[in-house]
């Protein structure tokens, strides 16, 4: 039977690093009928086990990484006992009958709409994830500039420097600001540096740590100054704050009225015409090859579909307009706490000082770089969760120092002074 700390090791690693799997391993069906029946009552127990597990550990997701948990797709159990398969690109069937293009391209057109782009004018598809969205915007720009250089903010994505060794193209990374956000001066200078090759650039919306959004007007602007025009290639990473940004009144716009070749979008891929450099007719299948994967989740598409139907774009932005507010009040919470904390305009993704004890961490499952953590405040993330985290932290926070005396750490460089409550950089604590 599946006890509590059976269920431990799906998150425990050996010496190696490798993920233990006691109590896991496949074995094969007795042949004993008393045998087999306790073998699927052992099965059951695991697996019960394995959701209490879950349900444990989604409880404490204190949305380190920007998945929204608040959904319910019931509705759409008829569906799990077929196969669906969206071999090939969306807009061609191919000769597999069993597949969900028709939700693909409804839930294709209402970005297209979000984003005011007509429906002939653009060319996209729904993929496994932001990587795969990157690797293949990327892959468009090395198609066109064979010779090009990737430009990236040091804050950019892991997906964004694996496409470039995966596609052998020399990757320069570009400072940032102390918000995240590209230093488009080191832009510029490291521009001029390679003048005569074409500019492959990654621009994000929304950056994996803080949240930053990359200002893209003055990145345009920058590659027409230093002579690069009709010379480059930008893809939009906007995996993490895309969907938010059309719902936010002073967001600034990301369109193919700007010279941009592709955007992906928390899974789902746009392109303007370029996608006919990675075209190619595939007889076997009956369609058209222009994706990174040849065959593609057909569940995907129908979850996507039920879910904007349901919402719609109301609702949609009912819930950015929650995840901001929340963000700020996390925001203003945790420094009421003295805990030192920042938040990106136009983001809802909260940086503060790492926490100590990595149990704690553990527990809430908290992305950490150096000494700051952050929290992406989704529409599950409710005001009273949000309280009890920075209380349960706020008490830790006491006990993990009282042996030694209590100072705020400084994150000055990761955060701004302005936003440091160290002795050092605090306003209240120098004037008392």
């Amino acid at each position: 039977m599946a006890t509590d700390d059976h269920l431990k090791a799906v998150g425990d690693t050996g010496k190696q690093g490798r993920l233990l799997v006691e109590g896991f391993a496949v074995q094969e069906p007795p042949v004993d009928a008393e045998a087999r029946a306790q073998r699927q009552a052992a099965v059951a127990a695991l697996l019960a086990g394995f959701a209490h597990h879950l349900q444990e550990r989604t409880a404490h997701h204190m949305g380190t990484y920007p998945f929204n948990l608040d959904f319910d797709f019931s509705v759409l159990d008829q569906f799990q006992s077929f196969s669906i398969n969206n071999l090939g690109g969306p807009f061609i069937e191919s000769n597999y009958g069993v597949h969900s293009r028709r939700f693909e391209v409804a839930v294709l057109d209402w970005f297209a709409r979000l984003w005011n782009i007509q429906q002939d004018e653009y060319w996209g598809y729904i993929t496994t994830g932001g990587t795969e969205g990157n690797l293949h915007g990327l892959l468009v720009g090395r198609e066109i500039f064979r010779d090009g250089i990737i430009y990236a903010s040091c804050d950019s994505h892991y997906s964004v420097f694996k496409a470039a060794r995966m596609y052998r193209v020399e990757c320069v990374k570009i400072d940032t600001l102390v918000s995240g956000e590209m230093n488009c001066a080191d832009f510029k200078s490291k521009l001029l540096m390679n003048a005569g090759r074409p500019a492959i650039v990654n621009v994000n919306i929304g950056t994996t740590v803080k949240g930053a959004i990359d200002d893209l007007d003055n990145i345009i602007r920058t590659l027409e100054k230093c002579g690069f025009r009709d010379r480059f290639y930008i893809h939009c990473d906007g995996a993490l704050a895309g969907l938010m940004m059309p719902f936010i009144k002073q967001a600034p716009k990301v369109t193919f009225d700007k010279p941009i070749g592709s955007v992906s979008i928390s899974g789902h891929k746009f392109m303007l015409e370029h996608v006919k450099v990675l075209s190619t007719d595939i007889e076997y299948i009956s369609s058209r090859g222009s994706t990174i994967m040849g065959s593609r989740n057909g569940h995907s598409p129908l979850f996507l579909w039920y879910t904007l139907n349901k919402k719609g774009y109301k609702g949609i932005q009912k819930e950015v307009e929650k995840c901001m507010r929340n963000a700020h009040h996390l925001t203003s919470r945790l420094r009421e706490k003295g805990v030192s904390a920042f938040l990106n305009d136009l983001s809802s993704t909260v940086v503060f000082e790492r926490p100590r004890d990595e149990s704690f961490v553990h527990k809430w499952q908290l992305a950490c770089e150096g000494s700051i953590a952050h929290v992406v405040v989704m529409p599950n993330l409710s005001v009273e969760k949000l309280d009890g985290f920075v209380e349960e932290l706020a008490v830790g926070r006491r006990m993990w120092h009282e042996d030694e005396g209590f100072s705020v750490p400084c994150v000055a460089k990761d955060i701004g002074e302005e936003n440091c409550l160290c002795d050092v950089h605090d306003k209240n604590s120098r004037d008392a």
